[in-house]
């Protein structure tokens, strides 16, 4: 008996209170004025548990200066090393062993074999210098100054239609093979240091766009050169990771 009027003098409370609050005007409340906000939180944000709440992007992939996505893939003859860890692993940083050594992070695209990647979330653009590095696993040959290279055919375009080629000599040993990649050693490695991005200490080869005459890239092609050695499934250019040194974002819903 003595908890059931408890309970009566519980609901009459509430009763008074609501009757109280229709007879008091328009029915709005006074969070309405600053909706949205939260007028338990302190200075610092923190809820009356301690927790601070997430900001509305959380758990969005943060901005990087590296290939988003493979939008295409067609490999060549002696293809498939790498092909396990595809396409992760020519996303994201270069993963350079330096000058004498050549990584085995890479995927081989085998004769004529061929790669389009994308970028979403920091677009290249024309700026002062280099704008894009790519990288390979070119290496010293041991005992001396040569280098190994396996050359490909770099592109660009900002609508995945229209293409711009970056000239290549791919035969040209003597000349250092001007205008390929696949040349350079890469020493940019998360685990070094070596900002990928900085064309004076990352390695790999660097690409202008004011050579072909575009001001904004988003997709960048690689085609094996077609003149490098062959063999198993171990042949062509060794893709690595692809850079962006001058960019711009995208932001949100930029197509």
């Amino acid at each position: 008996m003595r908890q059931r009027g408890l309970y009566r003098f519980a609901w009459g409370t509430v009763l008074a209170v609501l009757l109280g609050a229709t007879a008091c005007g328009d029915g709005s409340s006074s969070a309405d004025a600053d909706a949205g906000t939260d007028p338990v939180q302190d200075d610092a944000g923190q809820q009356p548990d301690g927790s601070t709440p997430q900001a509305p992007d959380a758990g969005l992939k943060p901005e990087d200066p590296y290939a988003d996505e493979v939008v295409l893939f067609e490999p060549g003859d002696s293809a498939g090393f790498g092909q396990d860890r595809f396409p992760d692993i020519v996303l994201g940083p270069p993963s350079g062993l330096g000058p004498d050594n050549g990584s085995l992070d890479v995927l081989a695209l085998g004769r004529g074999g061929k790669i389009v990647l994308r970028f979403t979330d920091i677009a290249v653009v024309d700026g002062p210098g280099v704008d894009l590095l790519v990288f390979e696993n070119a290496f010293r040959v041991a005992g001396g100054a040569t280098t190994y290279s396996e050359r490909g055919f770099v592109s660009v375009s900002d609508d995945g239609v229209n293409w711009f080629d970056f000239p290549c000599a791919s035969t040209d040993a003597e000349g250092g093979y001007p205008g390929c990649a696949g040349v350079a050693t890469v020493q940019a490695n998360p685990a070094n240091g070596i900002s990928a991005t900085d064309p004076a200490v990352a390695g790999g080869d660097g690409f202008d766009l004011a050579t072909v005459g575009l001001s904004r890239a988003r997709y960048v092609r690689i085609v094996d050169a077609g003149d490098n050695r062959y063999g198993g499934t171990s042949g062509g250019f060794d893709l690595d990771a692809v850079a962006v040194v001058n960019g711009v974002s995208l932001g949100s819903g930029t197509p």
